[in-house]
């Protein structure tokens, strides 16, 4: 029996080994999880990595697996300290193992795992660590975890193959999350001590690798005490490690912490809306029905349209590389050169904060101090300001994760009224703080957010693209995915419409206040101004003034129906615009992006361009396996385009952006529209010269949230600004060949004011609209 025994317990250890070796030998060759081939080791970092590149030829940014810009520094350029303090804290045998060490993986088993001892220390070297910094997801459970734990033990083996210790070492402390953004230690020691990596004294390396334990826990900013304990740790094991003595030991101990702290944020620099929207774009998939919202079918048809009529959108998952697989920007190395020129992007970034954040941000906040329902308007009640907050609570993402989790409603609503440590964004600095969720919500809102894109008029070539103000903190993009009532800026195609029908920039139309049955119901436009009230104006004269009774006259004389068709072809996308006598005030939501494409077609002759943000994609080998060409397509003629360019001149030049001239003095023939809805919600100006086209729209996250007095809240005030600080530097920068002495492209013989005579003959404007 005893025998029998034996031989059981010998042929389970044998299938246990025969086990293990198969399951190794599997790992090993990828055949389970995910084994990254061997040139991938050689450099995990960016050799597979999408760049994205300006047409000036500057690098904009990478993609690549953790989506992470990082400034990595040679081991030669490393503190000593900081390798000694590592190699101490984290991994005594380094030197002697071959990226798995046994001796304390056994400890780790018995002392962790079986005796539940949680000071044991764990069974992790530095070679593993940085194969799972490197190549592990966020595990969800232990068991996902301890399945991860195998893949990472033959990596670290690979990679102790293919590199030195020395390389392993600077790789690891190159990819560490350091907090506050400070990815790498040579933005770590910046961040905190405002050093290069190599000037950092003993005791700064022992508090940057105590972090490696637990960034959040161990935060010098917020915990400076733990902080300091667990520094001295480290410096416990540097003396255990005989790196320093005890004399030195307890000197260094004796030291306080000393920061020269600063936030770096990797998700700043130049262009990083337009960065994370083309990504997205590129990687899209195919749009299903299933996958979209019942609240969001508008989203499914855009991008149904997109996935036809763009080569770009979805590009990865449209094409194929040699070996039959799509493309990936994370690992297909590829170099994605852009229409994004790199000067004009950093003036349109300028431009957006200098106005909003400098300028209109401080006047908001003053005001918000006298409203009671702050950053609400006082239009609103308390019941209407607690409803917005419940949706936008549900709509977090704190919300979200505690209702996956099986919370109850009362609570996640008790946690949100709960205050907690937080680090919330401020144009100072981030904040560390303690508020509740709800206060954080409310205190995001109070900030206006602000949306820029500027195209070539003749090719759609997005020169400048700017989302919004930190994309840190305010992730959403207005350019692209935001869309907002247009007001006034959709006058300018009602009067192309009515340009195509025939009526002409000289047309006299009645300046009066009308009742129009729309429905079967009156509706009664109103004004903001009763300059020339009774009077029979010019329809130039009644654009530039952006008279609300003009445009519903001239609405009354056109078909609407007809006029949500031209909206089409002007390349606004929203499927839910019906027509009405109303739809010439601009009640619907257009994106920046749709608007300025939309404005093209006054600059170029009549041809809408559709936006383009790519020339050309080149694979890994540098083999072009990608170009692009503009979209355009003819919306109104070239002799109603001549006509608008005149009719938005005059908004220039006498009318509503006026101080593009008189205040900001940019020279040069200019069109252009502002545009205002109601309770100042919206502010737009859409601005456009013989080769640029460029709109800004600013506003706060919601449509309740505005300032109160027309002064500040029209798009005179709030958009405009932006557009002529822009083209201002634009025009300074001689090298970017835009000039204010270029003049629009229009027959020297064009009389705008001349009819069009139709089939018939006539030239009686009543008789064509009988």
């Amino acid at each position: 029996m005893r025998r029998k025994v034996v031989h059981i317990l010998w042929a389970l250890l044998g299938c246990s080994v025969l086990a293990v070796t198969v399951v190794f030998t599997a790992i090993w060759n990828g055949w389970i999880g995910y084994m990254p081939p061997i040139d991938e080791l050689q450099n995990p970092i960016n050799r597979f990595a999408t760049q994205v590149y300006s047409s000036d030829g500057k690098v904009l940014g990478t993609w690549s697996f953790n989506r992470e810009n990082r400034i990595p520094v040679a081991y030669n350029n490393l503190s000593p300290y900081l390798v000694k303090a590592l190699v101490a804290t984290e991994d005594a045998r380094f030197y002697d193992h071959s990226g798995i060490d046994f001796i304390a993986l056994c400890r780790a088993i018995v002392k962790r795992g079986l005796l539940g001892r949680e000071s044991a220390g764990g069974g992790s070297t530095i070679t593993q660590q940085l194969a799972k910094q490197l190549y592990t997801e966020v595990a969800h459970s232990t068991a996902e975890r301890l399945m991860q734990k195998p893949i990472e033990w033959v990596i670290a083996v690979k990679l102790e193959r293919n590199y030195t210790k020395e390389e392993i070492i600077a790789l690891y402390l190159n990819y560490f999350d350091f907090l506050h953004n400070a990815v790498g230690i040579k933005t770590a020691a910046n961040t905190y001590f405002n050093k290069e990596p190599k000037d950092l004294t003993i005791t700064e390396a022992a508090l940057l690798i105590g972090l490696c334990k637990n960034p959040s826990l161990f935060n010098p900013v917020r915990y400076p005490d733990r902080s300091l304990q667990r520094r001295n740790v480290v410096l416990s094991q540097m003396r255990k490690a005989g790196y320093i003595t005890d004399d030195e030991y307890r000197k260094y101990c004796a030291e306080p912490i000393r920061l020269d702290f600063h936030r770096t944020d990797h998700k700043d620099g130049t262009a990083t809306y337009f960065r994370e929207f083309l990504r997205q774009y590129m990687m899209a998939s195919r749009p299903e029905p299933d996958k979209y919202p019942v609240w969001n079918r508008r989203q499914y048809v855009l991008d149904s349209i997109a996935w036809v009529s763009d080569p770009l959108y979805g590009w990865c998952n449209k094409n194929y590389k040699k070996d039959g697989e799509n493309y990936n920007v994370y690992t297909d190395g590829l170099k994605v050169y852009t229409t994004i020129d790199s000067r004009m992007q950093q003036y349109a970034e300028d431009a957006v904060y200098g106005h909003v954040a400098k300028y209109l941000q401080p006047l908001f906040t003053r005001e918000n101090r006298r409203k009671p329902n702050a950053p609400f308007t006082d239009k609103l009640t308390p019941k209407e300001v607690q409803r917005i907050m419940r949706k936008a609570m549900e709509q977090s993402e704190r919300y979200r994760a505690m209702k996956a989790a099986g919370a109850s409603e009362e609570e996640i609503r008790r946690a949100f009224r709960t205050k907690t440590d937080m680090t919330v964004f401020s144009y100072q600095g981030d904040i560390d703080t303690v508020m509740t969720p709800m206060d954080s919500i409310r205190y995001y809102k109070s900030f206006l957010r602000a949306g820029f894109v500027s195209m070539e008029a003749h090719t759609g070539a997005v020169k400048a693209y700017v989302g919004g103000l930190n994309y840190n903190h305010f992730m959403y993009d207005m350019v692209m995915d935001g869309r907002r009532q247009v007001g006034s800026t959709i006058k300018p195609f009602l009067y192309a419409l009515a340009m195509e029908n025939g009526f002409t920039p000289c047309d006299l139309v009645p300046n009066v206040q009308q009742t129009y049955m729309v429905a079967g119901k009156p509706w009664t436009p109103r004004n903001s101004s009763h300059k020339r009230y009774g009077e029979m104006v010019t329809l130039k004269w009644g654009l530039a003034q952006s008279n609300n009774w003009v445009s519903a006259y001239l609405m009354s004389k056109l078909n609407p129906r007809q006029f949500v068709t031209m909206l089409h072809d002007f390349g606004i996308n929203n499927p839910d615009i019906h027509p009405s006598m109303a739809l010439c005030l601009g009640p619907c939501d257009v994106s920046v992006a749709e608007m300025v494409s939309a404005y093209t077609t006054f600059a170029n002759s009549g041809i809408r361009c559709a936006p383009m943000f790519v020339t050309k994609i080149e694979d890994a080998e540098g083999n072009v396996v990608a170009r692009f060409q503009p979209r355009m397509n003819e919306v109104i003629s070239s002799e109603s385009a001549y006509k608008m360019i005149e009719e938005l001149m005059g908004v220039i030049d006498g009318g509503t952006g006026g101080r593009i001239r008189y205040k900001f003095n940019v020279e040069g023939p200019i069109g252009g529209k502002t545009g205002t809805t109601n309770r100042n919600s919206d502010a737009w100006f859409m601005g456009f010269t013989p080769q640029l086209v460029s709109g800004c729209w600013v506003g706060g996250e919601d449509r309740d949230i505005h300032f109160d007095s027309m002064a500040l809240g029209q798009g005179a005030s709030m958009a405009l600004p932006i557009w002529a600080y822009y083209m201002k530097k634009v025009y300074r920068n001689k090298d970017l060949g835009y000039s204010p002495d270029v003049d629009f492209d229009i027959p020297e013989n064009f009389n705008s004011c001349v009819k069009e005579v139709d089939e018939t003959g006539s030239n009686d404007i009543e008789e064509v609209f009988e």
